[in-house]
């Protein structure tokens, strides 16, 4: 199977959730525009907390939509959008990737992988017990985090559902995903 967009979501207000759209903007060194978490510093507000100065590496986040999938056999409606992503894509193993590494998307856009999402307790409040689905240690403790990647636009475009994604690796050695 190819790695397609499966929906585009954005808020312009601070909310769990993103309503679908039609299509979004990437918008180079910024994000979705019209999206609360847009910016060049921080605009999650953990992070502007910490520290407002700091660099959003945060611009988009992408989900993958087999997630829902697995979710959905334990129990737990979610459908694109409903985690606060702004991509929710089919057919390529996010959370596999290393930093570093482009993705191409549809004609122009290009987002750099910067990390993985840290899944927090808003999370439960968006479905009781959900957290924990998203959420697990691995044999050595390691923590596993499920809910999706973050990342920086580098080129700019128009993102629709049904837009290719294309995968440019970096140069090896890699550098596995951690939280951002």
């Amino acid at each position: 199977m190819s790695a397609v967009v499966a929906a585009v979501s954005r808020n312009e207000e601070y909310s769990f959730t993103k309503p679908n759209r039609e299509s979004i903007t990437l918008l180079a060194g910024l994000g979705v525009e019209g999206d609360v978490h847009a910016g060049v510093t921080v605009k999650h507000r953990s992070r502007v907390k910490a520290d407002p100065t700091q660099p959003n590496l945060r611009q988009v986040h992408l989900i993958h939509e087999e997630l829902f999938e697995e979710v959905a056999g334990a129990g737990f409606g979610v459908r694109p959008g409903d985690l606060g992503e702004n991509v929710t894509t089919r057919g390529i193993d996010l959370l596999g990737l290393p930093v570093g590494t482009l993705l191409r998307i549809g004609d122009e856009a290009v987002v750099e992988v910067t990390g993985l999402r840290n899944p927090c307790a808003q999370i439960d409040d968006f479905r009781h017990g959900l957290l924990k689905q998203v959420v697990s240690r691995r044999d050595d403790g390691r923590l596993v985090r499920k809910a999706g990647i973050m990342g920086v636009v580098r080129e700019g475009g128009v993102v629709r559902p049904g837009d290719a994604i294309r995968v440019e690796l970096p140069a090896e050695p890699h550098q596995e995903l951690d939280r951002v």
